[in-house]
């Protein structure tokens, strides 16, 4: 890889998507730079040309001259472009679209649920919506609920059997701020097949790297 030129992570220093792509870059020791966009950048050119729905992640890649934006999407790029050795990636047809269908269920029942809870938990203007803070904390158990009873199912240490790939890395900035969203729900009480799981994750140092990274670009910026 110490020949590529290194690739542009459009970024947000709070905002838990960014992250998920850094996590990959970092396993597959991609040289890359991190550019921190705020409002109202995001929304104008030349990012927008980039992202026409001027939101983060996106990624510019000057080895390829591919521009790609949404998380997910990226994460698909990353692995079949740069992951020829399948470290965090199945070949055979059946772990592959079972990989991406753990990708899509973190982009749509993980990602938008969590959020909204620190919306209306944390942000939103009316306060106290008991009734939309109750319905996504229930919607984050939901989820923690839907991976705990995949383990313990298939018995096997990561989602797509017994090799980790950027499906289960997906989960990780969400998971990182459990605590934060659900301050007195024991998870791991709740959800050990889940806990177990999140915390070999946790345990990655290219996982360790990039929430330290996220920890100190919140501080700084």
């Amino acid at each position: 890889m110490s020949a590529l030129k290194p690739l542009v992570l459009y970024s947000h220093t709070t905002g838990p998507n960014p992250w998920k792509v850094a996590i990959v870059l970092e396993e597959l020791q991609i040289p890359y730079e991190t550019k921190f966009l705020e409002f109202p950048a995001m929304k104008a050119e030349p990012f927008v040309s980039i992202n026409p729905n001027g939101r983060v992640p996106a990624l510019e890649d000057p080895n390829t001259g591919v521009k790609v934006f949404e998380s997910g999407a990226i994460l698909e790029y990353l692995v079949e472009t740069y992951d020829k050795e399948a470290k965090l990636h199945h070949t055979a047809t059946s772990e592959k679209y079972l990989e991406k269908s753990w990708l899509h269920f973190q982009m749509s029942g993980q990602g938008p649920y969590w959020g909204q809870k620190a919306w209306f938990t944390y942000f939103h203007s009316e306060k106290n919506i008991t009734s939309a803070i109750e319905r996504y904390g229930n919607e984050i158990k939901r989820t923690l609920g839907v991976i705990d009873a995949h383990l313990k199912k298939t018995g096997k240490p990561y989602l797509v059997g017994d090799k980790i790939s950027y499906a289960d890395l997906a989960f990780i900035p969400w998971q990182s701020v459990l605590g934060w969203l659900l301050p007195d729900f024991d998870a791991a009480k709740e959800f050990p097949e889940w806990s177990k799981w999140n915390q070999r994750l946790l345990e990655r140092p290219a996982v360790k790297k990039v929430l330290a990274e996220k920890a100190a670009a919140s501080q700084k910026h």
